[in-house]
């Protein structure tokens, strides 16, 4: 076995892919917030794809953890020379592993924020992308609005206070290029909500502006912040995908990634500077909603449709829920019925092989996506995946019965209460007040909907509730199977 590192690219075997460029010559050009499974299999990947071509050796990526539990990251890879091994899965079993090379450095900002903002302020840093979570932009979901009582925000706006916060290590990092006379650097946002972009402008423009005034002022205007649609599906690292990668390929990495044989990104061709991201597959767009649109409502809100419905109808892993006919069914019935009417045509793509696509995706068993990873963080996925498809239906007269079922679902699994009385551990930001909410439903069947913060005014909508009234009272008397076979008995 060969621990991988620097030193030892040239003892792994044929069948692994190296980095064919010298990663001497490498230097920073991005800095990256968030460095987790999936930026390493994505925007990783598409610079380590250009360095395999000869070009952007000027574009490496630096990694920051800003999060105490950024740690083992940190020193994962260190120890590794900043290497991992991304491992492509295909349905028949066919493994691709390749070790990337485009991430060159990593910074923990709580143990020293001052190199963090530094390498952020050096002109030769020209983005800074995020991978920060749908929750991660401290944006109300109902009102749109900046949390400026957030605990990490006021700590960072204190006087003389040293930035913990993306905000604060950013603005920071922006206000020092300004006073040195360096242009901004392009903010990239590559999380799942729509206009990632613009809810990023908004929250750090609005960071900005508690700081001063002028300052907001100044990046609304002068920074650009691009919107960007991010796709591929890449579930947790395991110590199996540790194993395999060892057992069958002689590799001993502390981290890779695994992910699916598909990949897309599509972004708006507004950054300040960027490599030419064309040339690795990336789609440069004037407008990205609509390609954010179809992800966002038929992937991303197509996952919730499918995992709590999953998890309480005994199934673990996405794929075997993805394979079993009810569920696919259910599923190409929301695309059709309620997610695709909301959706602006797209270029170049045929929704109806689109959406087959995705099924054949899900259905991939040599992934091993976990349904538990798919219903974590229900309360910043829900609210922004599913909630603007039943708005739109709302408001044009569209069918809403699937969309307020995959809510009722939800609801269901958010009484930490399988079908068969084993606890659910519901992994969420607001689980403790989600779980009192999801039981308290069986004195107040409306309770889940009545958190205003996540619903907005949905529990005054009749013709959702009637909808999602009965979906809840069926899988409470019936279960979560012969409630979806109801459900599809009725189209």
């Amino acid at each position: 076995m060969v621990s991988l590192n620097a030193a030892n690219l040239a003892s792994l075997g044929p069948e692994v892919a190296v980095p064919g460029y010298d990663r001497r010559q490498v230097g920073v050009g991005i800095v990256h917030v968030g460095v987790g499974g999936f930026h390493r299999a994505h925007e990783a990947m598409y610079l380590d794809r250009l360095m395999n071509e000869g070009k952007a050796l000027d574009w490496g990526v630096c990694g920051v953890g800003v999060l105490p539990g950024d740690r083992r990251m940190a020193d994962v890879l260190a120890s590794q020379d900043h290497l991992y091994t991304l491992v492509v899965k295909h349905p028949d079993g066919t493994m691709e592993p390749r070790v990337i090379g485009s991430l060159v450095d990593y910074l923990l900002a709580p143990d020293d924020p001052e190199a963090v903002i530094e390498q952020m302020a050096d002109p030769a840093t020209r983005i800074v992308s995020l991978t920060v979570t749908e929750g991660g932009y401290n944006i109300h979901d109902v009102t749109g609005q900046f949390d400026s009582e957030n605990p990490g925000v006021r700590r960072d706006l204190a006087p003389g206070a040293v930035p913990s916060t993306a905000f604060g290590l950013v603005t920071e990092a922006l206000v020092r290029r300004r006073d040195r006379g360096v242009a901004p650097f392009t903010v990239l946002s590559c999380d799942n909500i729509q206009g990632n972009g613009d809810v990023a402008r908004r929250a750090f423009a609005a960071f900005a502006s508690l700081r001063d005034a002028a300052l907001g002022e100044w990046v609304e205007r002068e920074v650009s912040f691009p919107n960007s649609m991010v796709d591929r599906i890449t579930p947790v690292t395991t110590d199996s995908d540790r194993a395999e990668l060892s057992r069958r390929f002689g590799v001993e990495d502390q981290w890779p990634v695994v992910c699916e044989p598909f990949t897309q990104w599509v972004a708006e061709d507004r950054f300040a500077a960027r490599p030419p991201l064309a040339d690795a597959g990336v789609q440069l767009v004037a407008d990205v909603q609509p390609y954010e649109l179809m992800k966002l409502r038929l992937l991303n809100a197509g996952h919730q449709a499918l995992c709590y419905f999953g998890y309480l109808s005994g199934y673990r892993l996405v794929h075997e829920a993805a394979q079993d006919p009810l569920f696919a069914e259910f599923l190409l019935a929301y695309m059709d019925s309620e997610a695709t009417p909301t959706l602006h045509p797209v270029p170049g793509i045929d929704l109806g092989a689109y959406k087959a696509k995705l099924i054949e995706r899900f259905s991939n068993g040599q992934v091993r996506d976990t349904i538990a990873r798919l219903c974590a963080e229900s309360s910043d996925r829900i609210p922004k995946w599913l909630l603007p498809v039943i708005g739109h239906n709302l408001a044009t007269g569209g069918s809403v019965a699937l969309s307020a079922a995959v809510v009722a679902s939800w609801a269901r699994y958010a009484e930490g209460v399988d079908e068969d009385g084993q606890p659910i551990q519901v992994v969420d930001r607001l689980a403790d007040t989600v779980t009192a909410a999801a039981r308290q439903q069986r004195q107040d069947p409306l309770a889940f909907l009545r958190n205003r913060e996540l619903f907005g005014d949905l529990v005054e909508q009749e013709r959702f509730t009637s909808a999602y009234l009965a979906t809840l009272e069926s899988l409470r008397e019936r279960g979560a199977r012969k409630t979806l076979e109801a459900l599809m008995a009725e189209r």
